[in-house]
């Protein structure tokens, strides 16, 4: 007859093994952010070449190069976020999702009211929500529902 132990064993893998292919939050984050950063200033340049100007009303543009760096560091307050949100809130996930949306929403205020044409205005709000679909689903998904 077959010891239960050694079978029960077998089947369900240990604790620290499960736990040791697990990457922890914040490394998760950090490859959505570059993904983000790397996705929305291909897309930004492929508008500026289509004829978006990214102007303000005046001469001055936005820098393809400041997509990169802006995507990167508000994709790592994402993250940072996602990490307090992980050990204070009651429901992480769901907590999480929810200020997303709301920072999200929040981020297209300076597209309306800095004076940019309609284009660059469109154009910069899709390129928030196209950021925001790649770091926050990552973000959510390793969270856990309730705490």
């Amino acid at each position: 007859m077959q010891d239960d132990t050694q079978s029960r064993t077998t089947l369900s893998p240990s604790p620290q093994a499960s736990d040791a292919g697990r990457q922890p939050l914040w490394k998760h984050g950090v490859a959505a952010a570059v993904v983000a950063a790397i996705t929305t200033t291909v897309l930004a340049a492929i508008a500026s070449a289509a004829g978006v100007s990214f102007g303000q009303g005046t001469d001055e543009t936005i820098p393809i190069p400041m997509f990169t760096i802006l995507t990167l560091v508000f994709s790592l307050i994402g993250v940072a976020i996602a990490a307090v949100m992980a050990r204070k809130a009651r429901k992480p996930r769901s907590t999480f999702v929810r200020t997303a949306i709301v920072l999200i929403v929040l981020s297209f205020v300076p597209n309306l009211t800095f004076g940019f044409d309609a284009g660059s205005a469109v154009t910069l709000m899709a390129l928030h929500v196209v950021a925001a679909a790649i770091v926050v689903p990552v973000l959510a998904k390793r969270l856990p529902q309730t705490r």
